[in-house]
């Protein structure tokens, strides 16, 4: 049996399948916000580790194979032994019919495509993330033309099966997010448009 995946382990692995910087910012924000979601709907500190690395890894064989994602990236978690992270990465999307059978499952699917959107959102403020507010977010949710490859629905879904506002969960997202501004690129510009 292999020995059990590392953070340190999990992020080279990423950075040998993703070069390009800004999926390698959404991985490391998706970390964040799961290690975040440990606390708040999991078990807490003891899932912690699993839970970060399953938001860095889900779509670590995107950029160099999109037609098989997430296929290769869930059997290298399986030949490793980590099933757990293995069957959330193969659900964080509700149209490829997997079952959330856990909370991480659920977390993951919540975490992932609203993460996309507060940066995004956080991207056009010259404030950047320091002043982001719930409402703001969820005003440019309401745009469709607002970082369109956004999918709003599977935002709703991972907020409805974790059972919480979608509202309150982006509140608590941008708060996770909040310290790490620099690291993931969202300090803002400090230029007023």
């Amino acid at each position: 049996m292999p020995t059990k995946l590392t953070r340190d382990g999990a992020w080279d692995f990423l950075c040998s399948w993703t070069e390009t910087d800004a999926l390698r910012r959404h991985a490391r924000a998706v970390e964040v916000a799961m290690r975040a979601a440990a606390h708040r709907y999991g078990a807490g500190a003891e899932d912690e580790e699993e839970w970060g690395i399953a938001g860095m890894l889900h779509d670590a064989d995107y950029e160099k194979w999109p037609e098989e994602h997430p296929n290769r990236v869930v059997a290298w978690l399986r030949e490793r032994g980590e099933e757990p992270i293995a069957h959330a990465v193969s659900a964080h999307y509700t149209k490829w019919g997997v079952s959330y059978d856990s909370l991480l499952d659920k977390a993951l699917l919540a975490c992932d495509e609203i993460t996309g959107l507060i940066m995004a959102s956080c991207y056009v403020r010259p404030e950047g993330i320091a002043t982001q507010q719930a409402k703001s977010v969820m005003k440019k949710f309401k745009d469709k033309s607002f970082a369109a490859g956004v999918d709003r629905a599977e935002c709703r879904a991972g907020a409805e099966m974790l059972g919480v506002e979608l509202r309150d969960h982006v509140e608590f997202l941008i708060e996770a997010l909040r310290p790490f501004a620099a690291e993931l690129g969202i300090e803002g510009t400090g230029v007023v448009a």
